[in-house]
């Protein structure tokens, strides 16, 4: 079971859950626009450090604490896997996790169903910032294109193949070329 680190309830990512009051059923909402945070994606794709991310979300108290589902998008920035281009990739992705109150976390472990997944309220506050990390990463694509038919670059040259649609080299087969040297020979002959 993570055990929360003591919360700042002035960051953005960290929500108040007090006037929900722990009453079953009673809900709030909370839209907002946060600079993402660092490290939200992979290697290749992930929404840019302090760029916006919109959330749009519902707080229910339930029995066990608060769930919390709705809405993130953003626009997550990475390298095209064929032409090494700017790949962007809009994100729009529902979120739904469930903070349990922490003596009911308690409650569970001693009754032996510990389970490493589980998050805690910290008093009244949510952090959710990880669960915001858990539902982006996951669903960014793991090989980034500019455009669904990019054709990548050129494999002899390198040249990006996107801004010249006609870009060929002529390639001799390797089987042809001593024939191509005998060519040579019997253009040499018909001169003399």
């Amino acid at each position: 079971m993570q055990r929360p680190a003591h919360l700042d309830p002035r960051s953005p990512f960290v929500l108040d859950t007090h006037e929900l009051g722990r009453r079953p059923g009673s809900t709030r909402t909370v839209q907002r626009t946060v600079g993402a945070p660092e490290d939200l994606g992979t290697d290749v794709i992930g929404i840019p450090t302090g760029t916006d991310v919109e959330l749009d979300l519902r707080l229910e108290a339930v029995m066990e604490g608060v769930l919390v589902s709705g809405t993130v998008r953003g626009r997550a920035i990475g390298e095209c896997v064929r032409c090494l281009g700017e790949a962007v990739e809009e994100v729009d992705l529902h979120l739904t996790e469930l903070y349990v109150y922490p003596e009911r976390a308690k409650a569970a472990a001693d009754d032996g169903d510990e389970d490493e997944d589980v998050r805690e309220l910290e008093g009244d506050l949510i952090d959710l910032e990880p669960a915001l990390r858990d539902a982006v990463v996951p669903a960014l694509p793991f090989q980034p294109l500019c455009q669904p038919d990019c054709p990548g670059l050129c494999s002899e040259c390198g040249a990006r193949l996107a801004d010249d649609p006609d870009h060929s080299h002529e390639i001799l087969d390797p089987r042809w070329s001593a024939l191509s040297g005998l060519a040579g020979v019997q253009d040499e002959r018909e001169e003399s």
